[in-house]
């Protein structure tokens, strides 16, 4: 049985708790600076004006002229959002992380810790400390849906036929999926709709529901839309791929309460100071950063955030201060406050550099390629997520559906 919890509207939520004065009425989040002008997730007052996320600034505003903006806290976000997961961690869960304020767990295997499956959730409930909605189900997307459907504070249990369940349901839910669980996409249908935007294809052709989405042929659904078309097949029938719970994460974290509105030349001797800190800490035991993630809370209000991930683990600051400071040039506002946090860390001791490829022959030479790319795989991994390296098997060669020929299968580093 697995289970779902949600918090509607988490990054609204965040943004709208970090004023002094709460907001009433339709609200809803400001663009981020730098990017496409489209609004972020409305209250439900502004949905009731017809306000939608991604709508353009322009357009939500005519349909709505008492919309109030908020600016957008992503440092915020993704500290409660962690903070959710630790939480739930805390009482046995392997935790899979979904979009922001989403999170799925196997709840039968804490049967043994909390009971039955109404006993788990209820100590879910309570670990996350906030009203949330719940719901189980025998895949990820049925308890996704279990839990949109589901009011605070309750749990809404899919005990029987979850076809049946599912066949009323509209197919913008396929988007709740689509931040939920792993999706590649290589080779000839690269260019595939993704998960997220195929509710919108469905429902020009006037499919609307799960139910008539279930009844459409596969082979039309692989022709028109790719593995997209074939995974929200699958979800509308009721199955889904297992979940991938994430690794244990270790995070050190120093921040500088700046006195002035700092930018430029402050800014940088700040980060250089923060940078220094973070190395010091007795709780890195030698290891060199791998990923670090550059927060700062703006003077205007709202937060930005950038995460970057190191061609190779580094423990030397100049070199971060090389990667880091660039960064900077990139905040709309000046800050009030500036965070570095490591998230990644590579094998503690020094890395030895290969000396001389001719000195160690072939079997060296093969040695020091391998690994570079065991490196690289790292990387990747560290920077996308753990489906970013796969590789490619040979299936059924003679086969002229490409589906059929190659299948992707995790690389072990």
């Amino acid at each position: 049985m697995i289970a779902c919890l949600q918090l509607p509207r988490f990054e609204l939520t965040v943004a709208v708790g970090s004023h002094a004065e709460p907001l009433t009425g339709p609200v809803a989040l400001a663009p981020e600076a730098g990017r496409e002008p489209v609004v972020g997730v409305p209250s439900a007052a502004a949905e009731a004006s017809g306000v939608r996320h991604g709508m353009r600034l322009g357009e939500a505003l005519a349909r709505c002229p008492t919309l109030r903006m908020v600016a957008p806290d992503p440092a915020g976000v993704a500290d409660a959002h962690d903070l959710m997961l630790a939480r739930l961690e805390a009482i046995g869960a392997a935790v899979e992380s979904g979009g922001p304020g989403v999170v799925c767990f196997d709840a039968h295997a804490l049967r043994h810790l909390h009971g039955p499956v109404e006993r788990v959730m209820e100590a879910a409930r309570k670990a996350v400390r906030t009203p949330a909605r719940a719901g189980a189900g025998p895949s990820r997307f049925v308890a996704l849906a279990a839990a949109s459907r589901a009011r605070a504070r309750r749990t809404e249990f899919v005990p029987g036929s979850p076809r049946a369940f599912l066949a009323p349901l509209p197919v913008s839910l396929l988007a709740l999926r689509a931040g939920a669980g792993p999706q590649t996409r290589t080779g000839p249908d690269a260019a595939a709709p993704t998960l997220a935007a195929l509710p919108e294809s469905l429902e020009r052709f006037g499919i609307r529901t799960l139910g008539e989405l279930a009844k459409l042929p596969r082979a039309s659904m692989a022709d028109r839309f790719g593995p997209a078309g074939l995974l929200a097949l699958d979800l509308a029938k009721g199955r889904d791929t297992r979940l991938r719970p994430r690794d244990p994460m270790e995070t050190l974290e120093e921040r500088l309460e700046l006195p002035e509105s700092a930018s430029g030349q402050q800014l940088e001797h700040a980060l250089g100071l923060l940078i220094d800190r973070l190395l010091a800490r007795s709780e890195r035991r030698g290891r060199p950063l791998r990923a670090v993630v550059l927060s700062a809370v703006l003077v205007e209000g709202g937060t930005w955030r950038e995460r970057m991930v190191f061609r190779e683990p580094v423990s030397d600051p100049q070199r971060m201060r090389l990667v880091l400071v660039p960064k900077l040039g990139t905040l709309p506002a000046p800050a009030d406050v500036l965070r570095v946090r490591a998230e990644g860390f590579g094998p503690a001791g020094g890395a030895q550099g290969e000396l001389s490829s001719a000195a160690f022959g072939a079997d060296g030479a093969a040695g020091a390629r391998s690994a570079r790319l065991r490196e690289a795989i790292r990387q990747t991994r560290a920077a996308a997520g753990p489906e970013a390296a796969l590789r490619i098997l040979c299936v059924d060669p003679d086969s002229r559906v490409p589906e059929r020929r190659l299948v992707l299968a995790p690389w072990d580093a």
